[in-house]
């Protein structure tokens, strides 16, 4: 089992982070449309989330003991988010990632800093408990920050 696999396994056998990545960070395990759905390639794409627009988050087959994320919109926009599972939803829990993106300046580093700061801002204001909620969610799968997949054993229990 893959630290993505073993990582979305703990989230679905945790019903309040579970909740919380719904709710306050729009990563519902239980919208898993675009079955299906395959890579240029022709490798199978796994849903493993869906988000509020209608967008999809998808795990690529193994690669080097990784599951890379890939994050396709209801418009068919997309790309690779990131390598695993951990470092995905440290963009989706840590960013207004999607914003982020539309107000990049062409993909340029700068301004996209500049707009996650104010997006930051705008957040903070619209969400006062975003803080306390990002760190709920990170210490409730695993004892990291970094969205710790633990040993490989059942999760549920």
């Amino acid at each position: 089992m893959t630290v993505s696999n073993h990582l979305l396994d703990r989230i679905e056998c945790t019903p309040d982070v579970r909740e919380l990545l719904r709710s306050s960070f729009a990563f519902d395990t239980s919208r898993r449309n675009g079955h299906g759905r395959r890579l240029a390639s022709g490798a199978p794409l796994e849903p493993i989330a869906g988000e509020f627009a209608g967008g999809t988050y998808f795990l690529c087959p193994e690669e080097d003991g990784r599951r890379p994320v890939v994050y396709a919109s209801s418009e068919g926009v997309g790309g690779l988010m990131a390598d695993d599972l951990a470092d995905a939803l440290e963009i989706i829990v840590g960013l207004d990632w999607m914003d982020c993106l539309n107000f990049s300046g062409g993909g340029d580093a700068a301004v996209m800093q500049v707009s996650a700061q104010h997006l930051e801002r705008h957040l903070a204001r619209d969400n006062p408990e975003i803080a306390e909620e990002r760190a709920r969610v990170a210490e409730a799968p695993g004892p990291s920050n970094r969205f710790s997949s633990g040993p490989a054993h059942n999760p549920c229990r």
